[in-house]
């Protein structure tokens, strides 16, 4: 089997995508920071199968050294700074990661050559639409500092693929949820708060509508792309869920059984995006690929997951008490 570095493996998304890939025999490497966000537990069931290297791919030497070791055949890069309201606070390091990490990894690239490198971005490079969908040719108009570093990275990747010919492929997943994602996040949140009987905090009045993935879903179409995708494609990949973020909350408490006397609107995030909606039907009709998992049952899945991981949820929230108080006012 091939052999595939993945940065940002012990993140979210990216150590659902490692754990797949293992599974399916791959000789896998992960290159990781371990910042906030990561976690080696999210490994754990697989890390006897795979090499990993703790490192930053802003840091230029490093990545040089471990890609003349392990010779990958493919790279699939999820390292990155994701968290809109963090980048609304400080955006430095949505920059150096997002954008010039990504140019570490593509001048690396560039010298060494490998056969694919598979970009993960994000639907929120697309700003938001009232109506409609986002097609992979939307032009790019970004609302936050996160945004607009994915933005950046994704013609980064572009600009690479045409002047270089780097074997590129850039996937725009929807949002994503599911088991270990960072109780920073949306639902998590949500789940955290109403186990623990206190005040849930939504944006606004919750009118936002956000499209979203079950994390399996997204690994195993990122799997897909990877495997049989197009080299200079982009490919979006949405879930067809599309839900205000009320309807999300109040889903959450019905499954918990708690009242929704617990919601509490705070103050709306600036330039909060409106709606965001993929069309998918490049990625369905081209490699004839689907999302498995209705939001119904995923996010019930989900509450569980985190009802079975109370200890690993609490821990996780000791460090995020003074960072809700900045966001949630």
């Amino acid at each position: 089997m091939e052999k595939i570095l993945v940065t940002g493996g012990a993140g979210f998304i990216g150590s659902e995508f490692v754990r797949q890939i293992v599974r399916l025999g791959y000789k896998t490497i992960v290159v990781d920071k371990l910042t906030y966000a990561g976690d080696m537990a999210r490994l754990e069931s697989v890390n006897s199968k795979i090499k990993f290297y703790q490192n930053s791919i802003f840091n230029k030497e490093a990545m040089q050294e471990i890609f003349k070791t392990e010779k990958p055949d493919i790279v699939v890069n999820f390292a990155a700074e994701t968290h809109v309201d963090r980048s609304i606070l400080d955006g430095s390091e949505f920059i150096k990661t997002n954008v010039g990490g990504t140019q570490v990894l593509l001048n690396v690239i560039k010298h060494i050559g490998i056969k694919r490198f598979i970009h993960i971005s994000t639907d929120e490079v697309y700003g938001d639409i009232k109506k409609g969908q986002f097609y992979e040719t939307t032009p790019l108009n970004p609302s936050s500092p996160y945004s607009a570093s994915k933005a950046a990275a994704d013609l980064l990747v572009k600009s690479y693929i045409r002047t270089f010919k780097v074997p590129a492929i850039i996937i725009r997943p929807s949002n994503n949820y599911g088991q270990w994602q960072y109780p920073e996040k949306f639902i998590p949140v949500i789940i955290y708060k109403a186990i623990n009987n206190q005040k849930v905090p939504v944006y606004g009045k919750g009118n936002n509508i956000r499209e979203w993935l079950y994390v399996s879903d997204c690994a195993e179409g990122i799997i897909k792309i990877m495997e049989r995708g197009r080299i200079s494609e982009i490919y979006n990949l949405g879930g067809g869920n599309e839900k205000k973020n009320i309807e999300v909350v109040k889903y959450i408490l019905e499954i918990l059984k708690k009242p929704q006397s617990l919601i509490e609107f705070v103050k709306d995030r600036p330039g909060h995006d409106i709606r965001y909606s993929l069309n998918t039907d490049k990625l369905n009709n081209t490699l004839n690929w689907q999302p498995k998992t209705t939001f119904e049952v995923g996010i019930k899945k989900t509450v569980q997951w985190y009802i079975d991981n109370l200890a690993w949820l609490n821990h996780k929230v000791k460090y995020l008490k003074n960072y809700w108080e900045k966001v949630y006012k």
